[in-house]
C-alpha cells in the first residue's frame, strides 16, 4: 500500500507522460535514413535527469523499481492478447519466420566473446542474450531479478536500444534499401526485430525511399514484428538464455587462462 501512495512518483510519471505526448513523434531525413524521435525516448532523457535532481529522491527510484515489474507483466500480457487472434499468421510464415528468428542468436554469437574480453562478466549474460526489448527485461528480471548483475546488463542494452536503437535502424535501413539491389519489401520484413520504436524508424526510412510501396511496407513490417515480439521471447527462453549462459561459461575460461598465462 505504502507503493500506491507514492504520490510524488505518480505526479512525476504522469508529467513525463504528459510532456513527451504533448511533444509528439518527429522524423529527421538523414540522406536515405530517417531519424525518428518517439516519446519514448524524451521520456528516458527526462526520468534520468530529474533523477540526478531533488525532485527524484530514493524513495521513488526504489518504488519505481518494483513498479517496472508491473508495467512490463502488463505488456507481456498485451502480447498474449495479440499473438492469440493472429496464431494463424503466425503458422502460414514457415521456413521464413525459422529464418528470421536466427537474427535473434547473433546478438550472443557476435556481441557477447566481444564483451567478455572486454571485461564484462555476469553482465554481459543479460547485455547479449537478446536485443533487450520489454519482453526480454521481463525474462531477465524474471530469473534473475532487477538488482543482478545481469539485471543491470539487460537495463543498460534496453536503454540504449531505445536512445539509439530507432536511429540506428532508421538510418541503416533506408541506406541499405537504395544502395543494395535487393527488394524494399525484403527490408520491410527484416525491420520487425520485435520492438515498435525500432520497426517504426526502420520502415518510416523504407516509406520515404519508396512511397509508391506504402501499403506494403507498413503491413510486411507490422506483420514480422508481430512474429518477432511473438516467438522471440521463446527463443529467448529456450535457446538464446542457455546458450548465452553456455557460451559465457566457455568465454569466461578461455579469459581466465589467458590472464594466468599474462600474470
Amino acid at each position: 500500500m505504502n507503493l500506491w501512495k507514492d504520490w510524488r512518483l505518480h505526479a512525476i510519471v504522469l508529467g513525463i507522460v504528459i510532456v513527451t505526448e504533448f511533444i509528439g513523434t518527429h522524423q529527421i531525413s538523414i540522406g536515405g535514413g530517417v531519424v525518428l524521435l518517439l516519446p519514448m525516448l524524451y521520456a528516458i532523457a527526462i526520468g534520468l535527469g530529474l533523477y540526478f535532481t531533488p525532485v527524484v529522491k530514493e524513495k521513488q527510484s526504489k518504488n519505481a523499481e518494483t513498479l517496472i515489474f508491473l508495467a512490463v507483466s502488463l505488456l507481456i500480457a498485451k502480447f498474449g492478447v495479440t499473438i492469440g487472434p493472429s496464431i494463424s499468421t503466425i503458422l502460414e510464415v514457415g521456413p521464413a519466420l525459422i529464418l528470421q528468428e536466427l537474427g535473434h542468436l547473433a546478438t550472443l554469437l557476435i556481441a557477447l566473446p566481444v564483451a567478455v574480453f572486454l571485461g564484462l562478466k555476469r553482465e554481459s549474460v543479460g547485455m547479449t542474450h537478446s536485443i533487450g526489448r520489454e519482453p526480454n527485461v521481463a525474462l531477465i528480471m524474471d530469473k534473475f531479478g532487477l538488482n543482478s548483475p545481469e539485471g543491470r546488463g539487460v537495463m543498460s542494452i534496453y536503454i540504449f536500444g531505445t536512445i539509439f536503437g530507432a536511429v540506428f535502424l532508421g538510418l541503416i535501413s533506408g541506406i541499405l534499401a537504395t544502395a543494395l539491389p535487393i527488394h524494399p519489401l525484403s527490408f520491410a520484413m527484416a525491420s520487425g526485430v520485435g520492438s515498435g520504436s525500432m520497426m517504426a524508424a526502420a520502415s518510416g526510412s523504407l516509406v520515404s525511399a519508396f512511397p509508391h510501396l506504402e501499403t506494403d511496407i507498413i503491413a510486411l513490417a507490422g506483420a514480422s514484428n508481430l512474429i518477432s515480439a511473438a516467438t522471440g521471447l521463446y527463443v529467448s527462453i529456450f535457446i538464446a538464455l542457455p546458450l548465452t549462459e553456455k557460451m559465457y561459461a566457455f568465454f569466461i575460461k578461455i579469459r581466465e587462462k589467458k590472464n594466468k598465462v599474462e600474470g
